[in-house]
């Protein structure tokens, strides 16, 4: 049925029910799985009075984000492949979670996105997280969201 399904997860533990969702659901349809994370950029504060940072103290942090997005991407690599799935990782730099999102499904043509009904800031949402929501109204694709 799906040949392509892209998984976003932010490293949190509703994610990472949807990354093995994914998996799972990828070994069953033997497709391929992207695994994708979004890593925000540095704020930068314009606030007067606000402690401004260098420009390799914000690439030093940025750099830090996605080494550790790296390695989280690196698990749900290693975790697919145990269980025979073919899968690329790939992480993106921007404050645009969800356009990043459904671009990078456009990108690798994929057929599905699977991601968490809420991440990091799951506790301040009542219902779906913004960034799901988001995904959800604007994407063109399928969407399946995990609570």
């Amino acid at each position: 049925m799906f040949k392509r399904i892209l998984v976003a997860t932010d490293g949190s533990a509703l994610s990472q029910r949807a990354v093995d969702r994914a998996i799972s659901m990828a070994a069953s349809n033997q497709a391929e799985l992207v695994a994708l994370t979004v890593v925000p950029r540095y704020p930068q504060s314009y606030l007067e009075g606000a402690m401004s940072f260098s420009a390799e103290d914000i690439g030093r942090a940025e750099k830090q984000w996605a080494d550790r997005a790296q390695m989280m991407l690196d698990g749900v690599r290693d975790r697919a492949q145990a269980s025979g799935v073919r899968v690329q990782t790939t992480h993106v730099s921007s404050d645009l979670v969800a356009e990043s999102i459904i671009a990078a499904a456009k990108k690798h043509h994929s057929d599905l996105i699977v991601m968490a009904s809420h991440g990091r800031k799951g506790l301040q949402r009542l219902l779906l997280g913004s960034e799901t929501q988001h995904v959800l109204t604007h994407s063109a694709l399928p969407v399946l969201v995990l609570p």
